[in-house]
């Protein structure tokens, strides 16, 4: 089968990969054409020229902008042939965007599936991605096949918007989990303690989590290449603060974890995984 996909980003380029070894032939559109030449995939022009290829789209972009300008732009997805087409955006979007968007691909004819995806670099290179999908039930059923390819755990969440909020709920944890552990580690160094015992202790006891076996060697090496960056992770927070302020909630700890990765962002250190909090609380 042939589907488009938009997005060769550090997980877009894995999820592809593992789509590719499960005999899913992808035709690309990518604003720099290199990331699809590296991986020989054939290219096109446009969104608009790759929707009129296909009849489904996967989107996987850094935020709602980016989203939002592939598929309603100038040369988007909007511009072609949506008549029964579905596109599956797993972006991490701002929650508002993804029932706007719905509703307008819906006034085409088309079907939007909202599928934000819980995990990054490695269990995506594993096929083990969680996958978290809102929208038409039936749309959902018909490309399980696909999520099956390059995901593990694929939950159904129900109408649009649902799994983008999921997700976010989802990042506190993650944002929170990382800046505990990071601040754990940067006061037991200040206390003499060896880095890598500190680890090993937090790994047995309260800090036992996947996070922390994910960035073990992140940590004990300092070697912050990116899985998933402080910029992604700053952009989510700020999506989860405009949910918590929609909803008339209230977080006590989520602007503090988020000026964390802010901070990280002001030292220049946006591009860097989000683990790099460790050093910047080590030299607070």
């Amino acid at each position: 089968m042939k589907i488009g996909f938009i997005g060769l980003g550090t997980l877009g380029k894995e999820i592809v990969k593992k789509l590719l070894e499960g005999g899913v032939e992808v035709i690309v559109w990518n604003r720099t054409s290199q990331k699809a030449q590296e991986m020989g995939l054939p290219m096109v022009n446009s969104p608009q020229e790759l929707i009129e290829k296909v009849d489904r789209v996967f989107v996987i972009l850094f935020d709602s902008l980016a989203s939002k300008e592939v598929i309603l732009g100038e040369k988007g997805l909007i511009k072609g042939s949506l008549k029964n087409k579905t596109v599956i955006d797993m972006t991490t979007n701002h929650p508002n965007y993804v029932v706007e968007v719905a509703k307008i691909l819906e006034n085409k004819g088309a079907y939007y599936l909202d599928a934000p995806v819980l995990g990054s670099v490695i269990p995506a290179r594993k096929g083990e991605l969680t996958i978290l999908v809102g929208g038409n039930r039936e749309k959902f059923e018909e490309n399980r096949f696909l999520f099956e390819k390059y995901g593990k755990n694929i939950f159904y969440v129900g109408e649009v918007g649902k799994a983008t909020k999921l997700k976010l709920i989802n990042n506190i944890v993650l944002a929170g989990f990382m800046e505990i552990l990071a601040e754990a580690l940067a006061i037991g160094e200040l206390a003499g303690l060896e880095k890598s015992q500190i680890i090993e202790i937090l790994s047995a006891g309260a800090g036992r989590s996947a996070i922390l076996e994910v960035k073990k060697q992140k940590l004990l090496e300092e070697d912050f290449s990116v899985h998933f960056s402080v910029d992604l992770m700053y952009k989510d927070l700020h999506y989860v603060q405009d949910l918590i302020k929609e909803l008339k909630g209230c977080s006590l700890v989520t602007s503090v974890i988020k000026e964390v990765y802010g901070l990280a962002r002001k030292k220049g250190l946006g591009e860097k995984d989000f683990s790099i909090v460790y050093k910047v609380l080590q030299d607070f």
